[in-house]
C-alpha cells in the first residue's frame, strides 16, 4: 500500500506535466517574441493584434516540437506547408479568443490548484522531496520570464483547459446510433464485377499533332523548369552561441554555493514493515482482531527477529512490499505517514518497533539501514553546473549575437563576410534551390525551408544581389543568404517532351472511351440486358476484399430494394467498373463493435462541439484573419533598428 501511494504520486506528477506542456508551449514561451509596432497584423482578436512575427514564432516553435518528436525522421517540408501554417494561425486566434473569454468572465483556478500544479513539474523537487524555489526561479530567468508573468499565464491556460474540458465532455449520442452504424459496417454484400480497363481501349485512341499542341499549351506549367538559385548563406545556431560562452572556475564555485541546497540530501532510512490493515471506519471487533493478530506476530518476532521477512511475506497486508519481505526501500522525512515516520526515526539499525498505529492499520517496523545526510561535492556535479550556467547565459548571448547578425546583414547588404568574420561563422554555398523546398535535400537543411526560400527569391535579393534579412527558421536559429547565380523559369521545347505528352493524352482519351463504354453498358443492364461478370465476392465496409475505396463506397451505398442491383464507378488510373449486387446479409453487431462505434461517434461529436464552441467564442471576440492580399507591403529590411554608425 505504501509502495503504491509513492508510485501513484510519481504517476500523477507525470500526468500533470503532460497537461501543462501543450499550453506552456503556446503561452509560456511568448516572451521570446518581441513585437514591433511596424510588424504587419495577420489577425485581430478582441481588439488585439496578432502580428506576422508572432505567427512566425509560433510556427517555429511547432516545427521545433515536431523535430524533437521525430528526431532524424523529421522532414521540415512535410510540416512547414501553407496548410500547416494556416492551422498555426487558426490556433493562435482560438487561443487568444479563449483567453479573452476567460478574462471577460473572470474564470480562474485557485491559488492552491496553481501551487500544486507548479510543484508537480518535473525537476523542481529536490532530493529532500521539497519544492526548490531557487531552481524554479532560475529556470524562468533562463527563459526570460518572471514568476508573476509565468504564473499568470499558467493560471489562464489552466482556466482555458477547464473550459474546454467541460465542452468536450458534453458530447453524447444515443446507443441506437452506434448500433445502426455498427450494423451497416458489418453488413455483407455478394457482388460481381464487370471491368472496363483503360489498357483495352488505348488502341482505339487516335492522337494528332493538334491534340499534342493543345495539351502542351493548356498545361504549359507542367513543362517548365523552375527558376533556380545558387546561393551562399550563414547560420547563427545554438552550438555557435554556446561556443562563445566561457564558464570560469569562479563562476562554477559561485553557482554551486548559491545552489548548495540542491546538492544536500537529508538523512534517509530504509525499513521493512508488516502491516495488518485496520482503517478508521472498521467495526471495533474487527479492529481488535487486527490488533490481536499484530501483537501475536510481534511476540514471534521478539523471539526470532530473523523471521521478519518470512512473516512479512505470509502476513503483511501491504501488497506492494509483502512479496519483498516487507522492504520499503529508502525514504526521507515527509514520505511516510507521521506515526510511521516518527517510529522509524527513533529506531537503531536492526531494531524492531512495538506496534505502530496509523490510518492504514497496525505496523511492525524493522529498521534495516541508515543513509546519513550528505552533500554532493563540487567535482561530482561540476559537469551539470557548467551546462546549467551555459543554458542560463545562452539566451542573453543569443540576443547579443542576433542583434549583431541582424544589423550587419542589413547594414552591409552586398556581402556576408562582415557578419561571418564578426561572429566567427562559416559561409556555405548551396546550388539548385527552388521556391519550393526540395525533398531530395537533407531533412535538416535550414536553407531548404519556405521562409528562407521566399526571402531568397524576393526581387531585391535576386535583382540587386542583396543579402536577405535575418530569418528565424527555428528557435534561436537565424539564417541569412545572398544570390550568387540565378536562372529564370525555362520552358521545355515540345519536341523534348513529345513522348510524355503522347502518354498523357493517350491515357486521358482511353479513360474517356472506357467510361463511355461502361456507362452505356450499365444502362443496358438496368434495362434487362445480360453480361459476363467475374467471380462472386463477399464484401463489407470492414472487409473490402481488395476493392478500391471508391468502388467499395459505391457498392455499399447502392440501393438494394430490388436485386440484382447494378452500380457503376470510375476508378482513376484503371478504368470503369460495373458491380452487380446479388444479395445482402445483415449481421448482428457484437458488443465490441458497438462499443468501438460509440467511442468514435463520441469523439467526433466532441470535436464538433468544441469546434462550435470555438466558433462562438471567436465570434464574440470579433476574431478576424486578414487575407494575404490585404496585408501591407513590408520591406525585406529587418525589424531590429540598425546600429548607428
Amino acid at each position: 500500500m505504501f509502495e503504491f501511494i509513492r508510485t501513484h504520486q510519481r504517476l500523477m506528477q507525470f500526468l500533470l506535466l503532460l497537461i501543462i506542456f501543450p499550453s506552456f508551449a503556446f503561452f509560456g514561451l511568448e516572451s521570446y517574441t518581441r513585437m514591433s509596432d511596424k510588424e504587419p497584423t495577420v489577425a485581430k482578436v478582441a481588439g488585439q493584434s496578432i502580428t506576422q512575427r508572432e505567427w512566425d514564432a509560433a510556427q517555429a516553435r511547432q516545427l521545433e516540437r515536431f523535430r524533437q518528436m521525430f528526431g532524424e525522421q523529421f522532414n521540415v517540408a512535410v510540416f512547414d506547408t501553407p496548410e500547416a501554417r494556416q492551422g498555426v494561425l487558426e490556433n493562435l486566434v482560438a487561443q487568444k479568443a479563449l483567453a479573452a473569454y476567460v478574462a471577460d468572465n473572470n474564470l480562474t483556478v485557485s491559488d492552491e490548484t496553481l501551487r500544486k500544479t507548479i510543484s508537480q513539474i518535473e525537476g523542481l523537487v529536490g532530493a529532500d522531496g521539497k519544492f526548490d524555489m531557487k531552481r524554479y526561479q532560475d529556470l524562468l530567468t533562463a527563459q526570460g520570464l518572471t514568476t508573476d508573468k509565468f504564473e499568470a499565464s499558467l493560471r489562464r491556460d489552466m482556466a482555458i483547459q477547464q473550459s474546454n474540458a467541460a465542452v468536450q465532455g458534453s458530447a453524447f449520442s444515443p446507443k441506437t446510433v452506434s448500433t445502426h452504424i455498427a450494423r451497416l459496417n458489418q453488413q455483407v454484400r455478394d457482388v460481381q464485377e464487370l471491368a472496363f480497363t483503360v489498357t483495352n481501349f488505348k488502341s482505339q485512341v487516335k492522337i494528332s499533332d493538334a491534340k499534342l499542341q493543345d495539351f502542351y499549351t493548356k498545361h504549359a506549367e507542367q513543362f517548365q523548369l523552375p527558376e533556380v538559385i545558387k546561393a551562399e548563406f550563414v547560420v547563427l545556431a545554438p552550438d555557435v552561441v554556446e561556443s562563445k560562452i566561457t564558464v570560469s572556475e569562479a563562476d562554477i564555485k559561485t553557482y554551486y554555493e548559491q545552489n548548495i541546497s540542491r546538492y544536500k540530501a537529508d538523512e534517509q532510512r530504509r525499513a521493512s514493515h508488516i502491516l495488518i490493515s485496520a482503517n478508521k471506519d472498521m467495526p471495533a471487533a474487527q479492529k481488535n482482531a487486527a490488533k490481536e493478530k499484530a501483537e501475536k506476530l510481534l511476540a514471534q518476532l521478539k523471539k526470532n527477529p530473523n523471521d521478519f521477512a518470512k512473516l512479512a511475506k505470509e502476513n503483511s497486508q501491504d501488497p506492494g512490499s509483502a512479496e519483498r519481505g516487507g522492504d520499503l526501500d529508502f525514504f526521507g522525512k515527509g514520505m511516510m505517514v507521521k506515526p510511521f515516520e516518527e517510529a522509524a526515526y527513533v529506531l537503531k539499525e536492526g531494531e524492531i518497533s512495538n506496534l505502530v498505529q496509523s490510518d492504514f492499520g497496525y505496523h511492525i517496523i524493522r529498521l534495516t539501514a541508515i543513509k546519513p545526510a550528505a552533500t554532493r561535492k563540487l567535482e561530482e556535479v561540476k559537469a551539470n553546473l557548467i551546462d546549467e550556467i551555459k543554458q542560463q547565459q545562452v539566451g542573453k548571448k543569443f540576443a547579443e549575437m542576433s542583434e549583431i547578425f541582424t544589423n550587419l546583414v542589413y547594414e552591409q547588404p552586398d556581402s556576408l563576410k562582415p557578419v561571418a568574420e564578426k561572429l566567427g561563422l562559416k559561409i556555405e554555398t548551396v546550388s539548385g534551390l527552388t521556391k519550393k523546398p526540395n525533398p531530395a535535400l537533407p531533412k535538416v537543411s535550414y536553407y531548404n525551408q519556405p521562409k528562407f526560400l521566399n526571402a531568397l527569391f524576393a526581387d531585391d535579393v535576386v535583382n540587386n544581389k542583396h543579402n536577405t534579412e535575418a530569418i528565424e527558421v527555428a528557435p534561436r536559429m537565424l539564417i541569412a543568404g545572398r544570390v550568387l547565380e540565378y536562372k529564370p523559369v525555362t520552358k521545355i521545347p515540345l519536341a523534348d517532351v513529345r513522348s510524355t505528352i503522347e502518354d498523357k493524352v493517350s491515357a486521358i482519351e482511353a479513360e474517356q472511351l472506357t467510361q463511355s463504354a461502361g456507362i452505356a453498358k450499365l444502362a443496358e443492364l438496368k434495362k434487362g440486358a445480360s453480361a459476363e461478370f467475374g467471380n462472386a465476392m463477399v464484401v463489407s465496409r470492414n472487409k473490402p476484399a481488395n476493392l478500391p475505396p471508391a468502388a467499395l463506397e459505391a457498392v455499399m451505398r447502392a440501393s438494394t430494394t430490388k436485386l440484382p442491383a447494378f452500380v457503376g464507378v470510375t476508378i482513376p488510373g484503371r478504368g470503369y467498373s460495373i458491380f452487380r449486387i446479388n444479395k445482402i446479409e445483415e449481421v448482428v453487431a457484437d458488443e465490441a463493435a458497438m462499443k468501438t462505434e460509440q467511442q468514435q461517434i463520441d469523439e467526433f461529436l466532441s470535436t464538433q462541439e468544441t469546434a462550435a464552441y470555438l466558433a462562438i467564442i471567436k465570434k464574440r471576440a470579433k476574431a478576424e484573419i486578414i487575407k494575404p492580399a490585404d496585408l501591407p507591403k513590408v520591406s525585406t529590411a529587418p525589424t531590429a533598428t540598425p546600429a548607428k554608425p
